[in-house]
């Protein structure tokens, strides 16, 4: 796969879009927990993270990477999205190598890059479904739509993107019931969820942390295996009782009171910060710095 020459119709999302407007709600944030375990369980990005990733040692800023770099590609406007989408390539062109079954892997593998496009297309769905109203039926095709061109951007073909949400859902459903698998590197992102680690910041002290990370660990549990399909609750051997689907619920009616009194901007205000301080930062190619959403 490749980005070298990205078509000029093939766009970038754009201020007021349908991606602008649903990828970056902060409620989508609260189901990047569950969106990373599902990305670990496609065997050729699990052996990837299990054999060149720092995830373990460093999950705070593995997190912070990966909210700048997909802040850049949906809010940063065109020609960040491009160079971003370039530098992830050549950031996983060297990363290959035969996991823990013997099979040979390659970070560039094109089912496996699309496979993570897709945990993110879906997520936002889902997490809308969850925690706000759910996009409309013409919302979801829209937004599916301004996602695929983000999978085009990245560098993948148009054959390997379903070309419309009915037959999106469907090679999703396929994926997760032919493709995924318990491994390692799932493995990890459940320990960590268990027992998450302070961020390397001084201002946060243990005394604080330790309560506070009592209760995130619970909640993002609690929406990380509630949200996966039954099917790999089973094969990940994750318990799931109707208490358990009580308290979710619960959690999830809260989060839509609070978040209906937040204004719509104010709920991407984290996402359009990062994709600012992501192109504006000292060193960042003056070329790719646009005002968030420019063509």
């Amino acid at each position: 796969m490749t980005t070298e020459t990205i078509p000029d119709h093939i766009r970038a999302p754009q201020r007021g879009g349908l991606a602008w407007r649903f990828f970056g709600d902060t409620r989508c944030m609260l189901v990047s927990p569950q969106l990373l375990l599902l990305q670990v369980a496609h065997p050729v990005v699990g052996a990837g993270v299990a054999q060149h990733s720092n995830f373990r040692a460093e999950p705070w800023p593995r997190l912070w990477r990966t909210l700048l770099s997909l802040s850049t590609v949906v809010y940063g406007g065109q020609r960040a999205a491009e160079a971003e989408a370039k530098r992830l390539v050549e950031v996983h062109r060297t990363m290959k190598g035969v996991d823990d079954r013997g099979r040979r892997y390659h970070a560039l593998n094109p089912e496996a890059y699309h496979w993570v496009h897709a945990t993110l297309v879906k997520g936002a769905v889902d997490a809308h479904q969850l925690f706000g109203t759910p996009m409309t039926e013409q919302q979801r095709e829209g937004y599916y739509r301004e996602m695929r061109n983000v999978g085009r951007i990245w560098g993948l073909g148009d054959h390997h993107l379903p070309e419309d949400w009915a037959a999106f859902s469907t090679y999703y459903d396929t994926m997760v019931d032919a493709r995924l698998e318990l491994n390692q590197s799932v493995r990890d992102v459940l320990d960590e969820l268990k027992r998450p680690q302070k961020p390397p910041v001084w201002w946060v002290p243990n005394l604080l942390w330790r309560p506070f990370a009592a209760i995130a660990s619970h909640y993002a549990l609690l929406v990380t295996i509630g949200g996966l399909p039954p099917v790999l609750r089973a094969r990940f051997g994750l318990d799931w009782t109707p208490k358990q689907q009580r308290k979710l619920r619960r959690f999830a009616r809260l989060t839509r009171f609070l978040m209906a009194l937040v204004p719509p901007p104010l709920r991407i205000a984290l996402a359009l910060f990062v994709a600012y301080w992501s192109t504006h930062k000292p060193g960042t190619d003056p070329r790719t710095r646009r005002p968030l959403g420019a063509s």
